[in-house]
């Protein structure tokens, strides 16, 4: 969800926690105020939603809290906001435009690397887990790809739902994708859009593995961590929380001597008239390496972080976090699957008494971290996931509504 201080300002003010739920009602109408019947109204993230009727009204009961909602109508341009449901209905109208594009616009150029960009896609937004290879991409076509070769970023858009089908939990995804963005040198992915789930239609036996692998997909991650944060629950339900301490690296030099070193022995080289050559043994490769080594190293601390002392309330709806330096997070109750563990650079080093649970770390990027009782995060934009959770993408997710079965 994105970060809109006019509406954070209102759940600070009158958010309040009810199991009730309000109606949100409405008419979606073009710019001339005609009604539009057969529109499309999808709450991102759940399994909600409704079509407007013949005189363009619609009507939804949601629970309190924050949502984006989008409407789509073919021939119109998705619209997309963020509302909030406090302790009243609300009614609400849309005025959708009409989408008018011109036959050059819509020509695409032959891209002779929109495959390989297209398969980059689906390994960093759909995933590589056991669930991302029973997916299918249904539509392709509809990407809009750039690929800047200056500062090596894969740049992916819609302008129409991405239908994906994951037939390992049993869901059909309509994702309108507002950006996805892979920068090489970072290696940091970043995407943000509106998914919507629908169930597949399955025999019985279908239905009992999906709903199976639905809690496989649910337990550990992310969703299920915040979700029981907020429950005061997370150690009950087999999250450790430690944290990573940056420490400067009392093996690096400082920048200054390392950089005094190597201009004081390339400069001799230099004066010999000759080429520079650099072996193993050399003095001036030693200085290099140094240089090459972290400023900062971190260093797991054992001590286990209390929820008490993490979570902070902010109001009956909403909680927060706040932390310095890095959180190291291990969840007990299920294994790395081989896949992932297998892969090298994507597991996050442990002691050796951790053996191979599940462990992701979250360095945060905007503070704090305003998160909801359902486990939703107010802004996608103010954590970054390393390890399990940076591995586990659409093909894992459940909707936000989802209630785990347990056993």
């Amino acid at each position: 969800m994105k970060l809109i201080f006019a509406f954070l300002f209102l759940l600070f003010a009158s958010l309040t926690c009810s199991s009730q739920q309000f109606t949100l009602s409405g008419t979606v109408k073009d710019g001339r105020g005609e009604a539009l019947p057969g529109a499309g109204i999808y709450v991102s993230g759940y399994q909600i939603a409704t079509v407007s009727d013949n005189d363009g009204k619609f009507s939804l009961r949601l629970k309190p809290g924050n949502y984006d909602l989008l409407v789509q109508l073919i021939g119109f341009t998705a619209l997309n906001k963020n509302i909030v449901i406090a302790d009243k209905s609300l009614s609400i109208d849309f005025i959708l435009k009409e989408s008018i594009t011109q036959l050059a616009e819509v020509t695409i150029k032959p891209d002779p690397d929109r495959e390989h960009y297209i398969n980059m896609f689906k390994d960093f937004f759909i995933g590589t887990t056991p669930n991302a290879k029973q997916c299918k991409l249904i539509n392709p076509n509809v990407l809009l790809v750039d690929y800047d070769k200056d500062e090596s970023v894969l740049t992916v858009k819609t302008n129409q739902f991405l239908i994906i089908e994951n037939k390992a939990l049993g869901y059909r995804i309509k994702y309108l994708l507002n950006v996805f963005q892979f920068d090489s040198k970072s290696r940091i992915i970043y995407y943000e859009g509106f998914p919507y789930f629908e169930d597949l239609k399955g025999s019985s036996r279908q239905k009992k593995n999906w709903e199976k692998r639905r809690l496989m997909a649910y337990l550990g991650s992310p969703q299920h961590f915040f979700k029981s944060l907020y429950q005061q629950k997370a150690t009950e339900e087999g999250f450790v929380i430690n944290k990573l301490v940056m420490q400067p690296n009392i093996n690096r030099p400082s920048d200054s001597l390392i950089k005094a070193n190597i201009n004081r022995l390339s400069k001799t080289k230099l004066n010999t008239g000759r080429t520079i050559y650099i072996d193993n043994n050399d003095s001036l490769t030693y200085w290099v390496r140094k240089k090459n080594q972290p400023a900062e190293i971190a260093v797991l601390s054992r001590a286990n972080i209390l929820q008490d002392t993490l979570v902070k309330t902010v109001n009956s709806s909403i909680k927060k976090i706040d932390f310095t330096d890095k959180l190291f997070i291990s969840y007990t109750k299920e294994k790395e699957n081989p896949l992932f563990s297998n892969s090298i650079g994507l597991s996050i080093p442990r002691p050796l008494d951790m053996g191979d649970n599940q462990v992701s770390t979250v360095t945060l990027q905007v503070s704090p971290v305003y998160f909801y009782e359902n486990g939703g995060i107010y802004n996608t934009r103010s954590m970054l996931f390393a390890g399990y959770w940076a591995w586990e993408k659409i093909a894992d997710n459940v909707p936000m509504d989802y209630i785990p079965t347990l056993p």
